[in-house]
């Protein structure tokens, strides 16, 4: 039997930043950053350490670490009392040119694609924001963008 070619969808957003590429970095590798988002958790800054974020509700396994350069990552979603993820696993990459950010998540199932659009969006402008000193409640920018994607913000609160 041959092989065949299977297309995948993937998410990706370009964020020029207004920080230098050190401070970008502490918020995208230091959960203490960006508590909203990360919730308790770490990652372990080595390639192959682990990755708990949002009380074990996200793991994975760093899979890039080049400092300031490039944060690539396994990304599991887990229900609480899981230790099997009901979900695929999808890769999560950052990738650095200066202060211009890429941010690419892949795959995501169809059913999730504008979820997860949403959700990375509020992330970074978790980052923006504060890369400028601000610390919005992640749950205040979620109906703004939940609009922009068409996500129901009941699903998301």
């Amino acid at each position: 039997m041959k092989g065949e070619i299977v297309a995948e969808s993937a998410v990706r957003f370009i964020r020029d930043l207004d920080a230098p590429p050190k401070k970008i970095w502490a918020f995208l590798t230091q959960s203490a950053q960006l508590p909203e988002w990360y919730g308790e958790g770490s990652i372990e800054p080595r390639e192959g350490g682990a990755v708990r974020l949002m009380g074990g509700h996200i793991r994975g396994v760093v899979t890039g670490w080049r400092p300031q350069k490039f944060l690539g990552c396994t990304w599991n979603v887990f229900q609480p009392g899981e230790d099997v993820s009901h979900w695929p696993i999808s890769y999560l990459e950052f990738t650095f040119d200066g202060s211009r950010l890429t941010l690419i998540h892949r795959p995501i199932p169809q059913a999730m694609q504008n979820q997860t659009m949403m959700g990375w969006h509020t992330m970074l402008d978790l980052i923006e924001a504060g890369l400028r000193g601000e610390f919005p409640k992640r749950s205040d920018l979620f109906p703004k963008n939940a609009a922009l994607y068409g996500v129901e913000t009941q699903r998301v609160m």
